[in-house]
């Protein structure tokens, strides 16, 4: 089995352009349906995790998933499988960056994998939020999330502690209700 998770996250590595979010509809494919290693409910919950961690999301959801099925061994198997591909891919480039790095064809190329990274990434979020229940009437949540962040610079962590509290704080006042 360790081979096996070694190699499913290789492929998760090798094919995947635009980084670690874009990695995630693979991941959830190949351990959600193809091998069937957990269910939605806690690929979700190993998803979350990771996005609470420090560190790359792919890398944090790998050691959720490795440990998950095979302890420490799984672990290690699940991030080499998916670092492995980037790495290599890193020293290739590294190599070759200063000979090519002004040439017209590679600015070209970089520039028209943009909107394919912004598709890759954007897909599993709209699936996520499908799958967690973001509907019409509850989708001013993420929106005010994307603006504090995104638009006025507010830390993801400050926000986090926010949301914290404010859950502590209704919780709180609601079993006081009752």
């Amino acid at each position: 089995m360790l081979w096996q998770i070694f190699i499913t996250f290789l492929k998760v590595g090798a094919f995947t352009i635009g980084g670690g979010y874009a990695m995630l509809p693979l991941i959830r494919r190949e351990v959600c349906e193809k091998h069937k290693w957990m269910d939605e409910m806690a690929f979700m919950d190993g998803l979350a995790a990771a996005q609470s961690s420090p560190g790359p999301i792919a890398i944090n959801l790998s050691i959720y998933v490795g440990y998950h099925l095979r302890k420490g061994k799984g672990m290690a198997a699940a991030v080499l499988g998916t670092v492995l591909p980037s790495l290599i891919s890193i020293i290739i480039i590294a190599s070759l960056f200063s000979r090519y790095a002004d040439s017209t064809l590679a600015r070209k190329a970089f520039r028209a994998l943009k909107p394919a990274v912004v598709a890759l990434i954007a897909l599993p979020l709209i699936e996520m939020a499908k799958k967690i229940g973001i509907k019409l009437n509850n989708f001013w949540v993420p929106l005010v999330a994307l603006i504090l962040v995104g638009i006025l610079g507010i830390s993801p962590a400050h926000l986090i502690l926010l949301t914290i509290l404010v859950t502590i704080w209704l919780s709180d006042r609601n079993s006081r209700k009752v």
